[in-house]
């Protein structure tokens, strides 16, 4: 192993040494500057979870949070110089981290924090505009075979939860009075130019549009969809797709020559 390796693996394993090798230019004991490094390590890397997941701190409390996240940050290191991506195993951590099992509903809130992160970060495309899009569907002769490409920054999640309204709830005082949890709830998550939206939908609409972001042919789609949900309504899941800036192509099915 390498010293770059040894130095690596001590800098997120608190119970390690310093690694042998290391010197300090100004004299000062390579050990105890170590330890320093080692902890703002550590720091900045929890602060990065604090950030990106504020819900999910606000159900466990900060110091429940915190030593949660020291143990991620543990076996989790980071893969990638950005730190806005630090961070995507954490929900599947919390699922499996049985100290969080009191809050069953905990890991599917830091997907959905996740799904924001993502959102915020996703490319920039210009979605259709809404009339166009109306237009189109409205003229489109063979409606069946047309597919619907939608924004980079969309994403769904499908909870046993009342995962939106969790996160809803914590996004102004007095929300949980009323709040239901053990409600099963869809979430759709986009961007709409800086702002990050969290909408609730059914599980229908989370079929009909994880179908769709696939590259799905509307009328495959739709099937697909009542196997699953036969109380789908398709006008008004397309209305919310339409109304929210969802769509950015429309793509006809691509006449073969013979």
């Amino acid at each position: 192993m390498s010293l770059h390796d040894d130095f690596a693996e001590a800098l997120l394993a608190p119970d390690l040494a310093c690694p042998d090798g290391l010197f300090s230019s100004n004299g000062a004991d390579p050990a105890s500057r170590f330890v320093v490094y080692r902890n703002n390590v550590h720091s900045s890397l929890i602060n990065a979870l604090a950030t990106a997941y504020p819900v999910t701190l606000q159900l466990v409390g900060e110091k429940f949070f915190r030593a949660m996240a020291g143990l991620f940050v543990q076996v989790c290191p980071p893969t990638t110089p950005l730190i806005s991506e630090y961070g995507s195993a954490f929900a599947a951590f919390i699922q499996d981290f049985e100290p969080a099992a009191s809050v069953p509903y905990l890991a599917d809130v830091a997907r959905l924090e996740r799904l924001r992160v993502r959102a915020y970060h996703a490319a920039d495309t210009p979605p259709m505009d809404q009339q166009t899009v109306l237009q189109a569907l409205q003229g489109q002769t063979d409606l069946g075979t047309l597919r619907l490409q939608l924004h980079p920054s969309l994403a769904t999640l499908t909870s046993a939860y009342a995962v939106v309204s969790i996160w809803a709830a914590h996004q102004a005082e007095g929300g949980l009075a009323t709040l239901n949890p053990w409600h099963a709830q869809g979430a759709l998550v986009m961007r709409r130019g800086l702002e990050v939206q969290v909408l609730a939908i059914d599980h229908g609409s989370v079929t009909f549009i994880d179908s769709l972001a696939q590259g799905t042919p509307l009328e495959k789609a739709v099937e697909q969809t009542l196997e699953t949900s036969a109380e789908f309504d398709l006008h008004q899941c397309l209305t919310l797709l339409i109304n929210h800036s969802a769509i950015t192509h429309l793509h006809p099915e691509q006449k073969v020559s013979p």
